[in-house]
């Protein structure tokens, strides 16, 4: 008995510290069941178990054990519950753990700190830190504040303390980096990148394998791919995430061909792939047409390496089908697929059906996708698009009722551009930034350059029922081109400058870019939600198959 003990107890510790498991909550409740002691180290790695499988009943049910035993008193224990409910996101039952605190030292509050940021309360976390004295913050706190506002994407926030951190003297160590770093990629600014890449030569941090890692996504995201490569191969040590990093690298700009040969490059140095990876590939192959590629990479993933196709797979293979025309191959792939389609992949394949002009499927689907009630409004968006398409205006108010009925509000495309290492934003129709007059004033002049030299502003894009003239400006306030217009009045001639943009680049957009790339002689990299554009001299890297 005294050795099923032993064995139960070291179980649960090897899960707690190892890849999470429901199986040691039950190991735990056996060893419970079997009337032995429970100590705080049973309970220490059975909470953490609880808070990474976000189990929140079985949580409270050792918050209550905890409690009948009297270990309310310990510090580490206690902190640990705090940390279970805050992951659980039950922020309420995480704040009444900290009250209730006899004593709390600094691990207690950058805990809490890292939970009022994970459930979105980054106002109550800032005043936290702020409460505090300046001497009792220590680099967790800091780095708890600056991951904790990057992962709600409130990246300019995250770099303000950033920035006081370094004046006050903090010394910053690798997790500090790896969360900024992080955050320039997110937002796309290179400048900022690069002087905390400079920052980690000078701090000897280049050769932490995950900062590295970091570096390789970040330049990639910031729309310098050479750059990324460039320190992919300067990395002494690489591992999954490093090549993975690479390929989805060369995924999301586009080249296919690279993507694959990295692929294989890393296979010969022995490096195994993990679904991630083949996610990579997969979505390379879907951007860049390579069809039987495509296949082959999804056929190696399942034969060669037994991962199992989650539904990101299947939408990549739906996409890969879809976007080369082949609408009822992928249609019945769709039908053939070992779980249902979510409406992330009907909407994918919706899109392709809109581009292919099949109204057919794109009915069929259309009706599939509006069965699953998605809470995401992209999915209305493309089912609305297409109906305003095929000219089907009251399709269009149908779909425009459902969403308000369901309470799904579209998101606002918005876009932005570093300038000057300052970040600029724009919205659809915005009117906010200082110098918007001059703004629309340069994009009219650009479009009328534009128009003398063959230009006809796609106003099929604009789904409400006005005239041609007020479609036209609609056209002209898409974020984007504010975006690009501002970037060419704020840099010298020939100056290659980026923007980023939320949502999907739209199509007239998209014409619009490369006609100012040949126009303005510019070179002009977007990213938007789906991968990077480089326009140069009127061509779009994409090929127009995006």
């Amino acid at each position: 008995m005294l050795q099923r003990y032993f064995s139960w107890a070291r179980r649960i510790n090897c899960m707690a510290n190892q890849s999470p498991s429901r199986k040691a909550i039950t190991d735990f409740h056996q060893l419970h069941g079997s009337g032995r002691k429970i100590t705080e180290f049973h309970l220490s790695s059975i909470v953490k178990i609880c808070g990474r499988v976000e189990a929140l009943q079985e949580g409270r049910q050792s918050h209550c054990l905890l409690l009948k035993l009297g270990f309310n008193a310990d510090l580490i224990l206690m902190t640990t519950l705090l940390d279970m409910y805050s992951k659980c996101t039950n922020i309420h039952d995480a704040c009444r753990v900290f009250d209730e605190m006899p004593h709390r030292d600094v691990v207690v509050i950058n805990s809490m700190i890292s939970g009022l940021c994970r459930c979105h309360l980054s106002s109550y976390a800032i005043d936290l830190f702020t409460k505090m004295n300046q001497s009792d913050r220590d680099v967790g706190t800091w780095n708890s504040l600056i991951s904790g506002l990057g992962q709600n994407s409130e990246g300019r926030a995250a770099l303000i303390f950033f920035g006081r951190m370094r004046v006050e003297g903090v010394e910053v160590d690798v997790m500090t980096m790896i969360s900024v770093i992080s955050i320039c990629a997110d937002m796309a600014m290179i400048i900022h990148a690069q002087q905390v890449h400079g920052l980690v030569i000078k701090s000897w941090f280049e050769l932490y394998l995950p900062v590295g890692n970091a570096i390789v996504d970040t330049y990639a995201k910031c729309g310098c791919m050479g750059d990324a490569c460039l320190c992919f191969q300067n990395m002494p040590f690489k591992n999954v995430i490093s090549w993975t990093s690479l390929i989805s690298g060369y995924a999301k700009h586009g080249f296919g061909v690279e993507a694959l040969e990295a692929f294989h490059q890393m296979e010969m140095e022995g490096v195994v792939p993990n679904k991630i990876t083949f996610l990579g590939t997969l979505y390379a192959c879907s951007h860049s047409g390579l069809l039987q590629e495509g296949w082959i990479s999804f056929t190696t993933m399942v034969n060669k390496y037994s991962i199992a196709p989650t539904m990101e797979h299947y939408t990549c293979m739906v996409d890969l089908l879809a976007r080369a025309g082949r609408l009822y191959e992928a249609h019945e792939f769709i039908k053939k697929m070992p779980i249902k389609p979510d409406a992330k992949l009907l909407t994918a394949f919706l899109s392709s059906c809109c581009h292919h002009k099949n109204v057919e499927l794109a009915s069929a689907v259309g009706k599939k996708l509006l069965q699953l009630q998605p809470q995401e409004a992209g999915a209305y968006i493309s089912l609305s698009n297409f109906y305003g398409l095929v000219g089907d205006m009251e399709g269009v108010a149908n779909v425009r009722r459902l969403m308000l009925e369901r309470g799904i509000r579209k998101e606002k495309a918005c876009t932005w551009i570093e300038i000057s290492r300052k970040v600029h934003s724009f919205e659809s129709g915005d009117r906010s930034h200082p110098d918007y007059q001059k703004i629309y004033d340069h994009l009219r002049v650009l479009i009328q350059k534009m128009k003398n030299i063959g230009y006809v502003p796609d106003t099929s894009m604009v789904a409400q029922n006005v005239e041609e003239l007020t479609k036209e400006e609609i056209l002209l306030g898409h974020s984007e081109k504010l975006a690009i217009a501002f970037g060419i009045m704020s840099t010298p001639p020939g100056t290659r400058f980026l923007i980023v943009k939320n949502l999907r680049v739209c199509a007239d957009c998209h014409v619009f870019t490369g006609l100012i790339s040949k126009i303005e002689g510019r070179e002009i990299v977007a990213r938007d939600s789906s991968r990077f554009h480089h326009f140069k001299d009127g061509v779009c890297s994409c090929g127009n198959y995006w």
